[in-house]
């Protein structure tokens, strides 16, 4: 094992050299620098997607969503309306609508991690989330992450995702940090008091079941340390940015309505919004005795031979399957308040 780490890792430190692209060396130097300052690896928990295989391509698995659900039903339910809108909206053939509309059918009642539709699988995908620790806390944002060209402060709906669309694949060369990161992850598994039994089967069965692993995209989250506990406050952002507006929408608006805060709370919360605000790209907010900040998230997905690992038997679900949409025939008339 320790030969082929180093001989993974000296291919990856070739292929750097030989590529004498400048940003990739300063995207390199940051990651390094982050390794001393931040050392430690916190595991946050399992997050859930949707990928496709066409049956033009056997061999590969895309991203069709982000992967970005807390629970695997949640991504069930996101492919359960993308069926049913593809066959609403972009066929106009009653055997091809019948054919999404049947994997609709199943999903509406089967907690299932796998449908075919009109030659592609689709299969709901589990990821792990990572942040890393030091002396000074969560990492937050690197100067190297990417920002969006308009970092407006109004709040939007659409965001973009890099996940979707990619190709997962464990071989594609991300540098060498990555590299190293994605060899050190294939031995990785849940482990101590944290996690139950079950958890804990599950996790050391799917490191010899997908026994590679693939990065996706960095994403963001807002963190709250208090009492040295570290609480996340927000869902994942695909941009330092975008994160950084939900910590300003939470003190601004939010979070004083949620939690009821005092009128003299309220205005504390509302000076720190300001503050945030004006720094520009600063990640920190203070409150009273809590620090806010927006947080790097690192996501991992196990690879095995017939493609990226699904839920495990031990991911809970808040809910089951239920009919989302309504009832649609084969020529595309659609039956509100039908069951």
């Amino acid at each position: 094992m320790a030969d082929d780490w180093k001989r993974r890792i000296d291919e990856l430190h070739e292929n750097l050299v030989r590529r004498d692209d400048p940003a990739a060396w300063v995207t390199e130097a940051d990651a390094v620098e982050a390794s001393y300052r931040y050392p430690d690896l916190l595991v946050r928990g399992p997050v859930f997607g949707v990928a496709a295989q066409e049956r033009e391509r056997p061999g590969e698995w895309r991203l069709l969503m982000p992967v970005i659900s807390g629970t695997p039903q949640e991504a069930r339910d996101g492919l359960n309306s993308h069926l049913w809108f593809r066959a609403k909206d972009e066929t106009d053939d009653p055997r091809e609508r019948r054919g999404l509309l049947d994997a609709v059918a199943v999903l509406e009642t089967d907690p299932v991690d796998e449908v075919e539709a009109l030659g592609t699988r689709y299969r709901v995908v589990r990821a792990d989330e990572f942040a890393r620790r030091g002396p000074e806390g969560l990492e937050p944002p690197r100067p190297t992450d990417p920002e969006p060209l308009d970092r407006t402060w109004e709040s939007q709906r659409n965001r973009t995702w890099t996940d979707v669309g990619q190709l997962i694949d464990p071989d594609r060369e991300e540098g060498l940090m990555a590299g190293a990161m994605k060899l050190g992850l294939r031995t990785f598994c849940y482990a101590g008091g944290a996690f139950s039994d079950e958890m804990l089967r599950d996790a050391a069965r799917a490191m010899g079941e997908y026994p590679e692993v693939a990065l996706l995209p960095v994403g963001f989250s807002v963190v709250e340390r208090h009492d040295g506990t570290w609480t996340t406050r927000g869902v994942l952002m695909p941009s330092p940015h975008d994160a950084r507006r939900v910590l300003y929408d939470g003190l601004n608006e939010f979070w004083p309505l949620i939690y009821r805060l005092k009128e003299e709370d309220r205005e504390a919360y509302g000076r720190a919004a300001k503050e945030f605000r004006a720094a520009g790209r600063t990640n920190d907010a203070r409150v009273g005795g809590s620090l806010f900040r927006v947080c790097r998230i690192e996501r991992a997905i196990r690879y095995g031979p017939d493609g990226p690992e699904p839920p495990r038997p031990s991911d809970t679900d808040q809910w089951g399957p239920m009919k989302l949409h309504p009832t649609m025939d084969d020529d595309g008339t659609i039956h509100h308040g039908s069951d």
